[in-house]
């Protein structure tokens, strides 16, 4: 994965000056200047700033910088979401950060986003928990930071910290020769499987239309009806779930490139698509529970469990 603007190495442990300094003056500007974050990032790619893979910056790639705590030395407890040091190097000061924070609820004016409203990338119960093997869904710890939960056991882990690690697995196969190859071929299986579930939901549809008959000539009892209706209609469900989800593999348009190329894609490709690839190169990702509370990253939590046994 490439290193956070600011630093020289992904450990973290050297500051890159340049770098600093003009972090610092579009934090400057952000909180005493009272510019907005758009006339920031004009600011900063008018002045010649670039990420670490030479792209310009961009209302996505701008925030997820300054969202990062540790541009001030901080990291976040993955179960709490509470901020604490790591005694690392630091870009701003952490006064500085939570100020960011408390205006990154809105952004050039614009009201809080929903919940809802935050990308998670891995949707449509590619998630699972690792102690229930119950689906995990997006959710908002107590402090607001975007997470992954178990509905049913409450095991969490922070959306930082597992898109961040599926992403490096996914970037490293993306890069092994033939994987393109092996996507397409996926791809291709997926577009039979979208047409068996059309073909599916076609025919349920047929046979939850078909029961008004049987009821109306005394055949079967309201009681009969209503059980069969409700049956079908989560059959149906299911399936158009699953058909969007394919739908959406189907329709992505795959990456291709050297490594850098693969890494400028993975930062600036809509969601869709980089789930899309991740449904192609993964049947689940499963999260194990934390062995202790406040442990960080996701290495020795997350299993990744590839559709391909060649893979990774």
């Amino acid at each position: 994965m490439p290193r956070l603007y600011g630093f020289e190495d992904q450990r973290l442990s050297r500051v890159r000056e340049s770098e600093r300094q003009a972090t610092q003056e579009a934090v400057s500007r952000l909180l005493v200047g009272g510019q907005s974050r758009s006339a920031v990032i004009s600011w900063m790619n008018a002045e010649g700033h670039r990420g670490t893979m030479g792209g310009a910056w961009n209302s996505t790639t701008f925030g997820r910088f300054l969202a990062n705590p540790a541009i001030a030395g901080l990291e976040r407890d993955p179960e709490t979401g509470e901020l604490r040091e790591t005694g690392r190097p630091t870009l701003i000061t952490r006064d500085e950060f939570e100020q960011l924070e408390a205006l990154s609820g809105r952004k050039d004016g614009v009201p809080p986003a929903r919940d809802d409203d935050f990308p998670y990338l891995f949707s449509e119960g590619l998630t699972e928990c690792g102690s229930c093997h119950h689906p995990m869904t997006g959710h908002r710890s107590n402090a607001g930071t975007p997470s992954y939960r178990c509905e049913n056991c409450g095991v969490r882990i922070t959306a930082a910290a597992l898109e961040d690690y599926v992403g490096e697995n996914t970037l490293a196969e993306l890069s092994r020769p033939g994987t393109r190859e092996a996507l397409e071929a996926a791809q291709e299986k997926m577009r039979v499987e979208a047409e068996a579930l059309r073909q599916r939901i076609k025919a349920l549809r047929a046979s939850q239309d078909g029961l008004a008959e049987p009821y109306a000539e005394g055949q079967v009892t309201r009681k009969v009806l209503v059980a069969a209706d409700e049956k079908i209609s989560e059959k149906l469900k299911d399936a158009r779930t699953r058909l969007r989800y394919v739908e959406q593999i189907v329709d992505a348009k795959l990456p291709i490139g050297d490594v850098e190329d693969l890494v400028r894609w993975w930062e600036h490709a809509p969601h869709a698509s980089k789930r899309a690839v991740v449904g192609l190169l993964f049947d689940r990702v499963r999260v194990m529970p934390a062995r202790a509370r406040g442990v960080r990253g996701a290495d020795d939590r997350v299993v990744l469990k590839w559709l391909s046994a060649e893979a990774a």
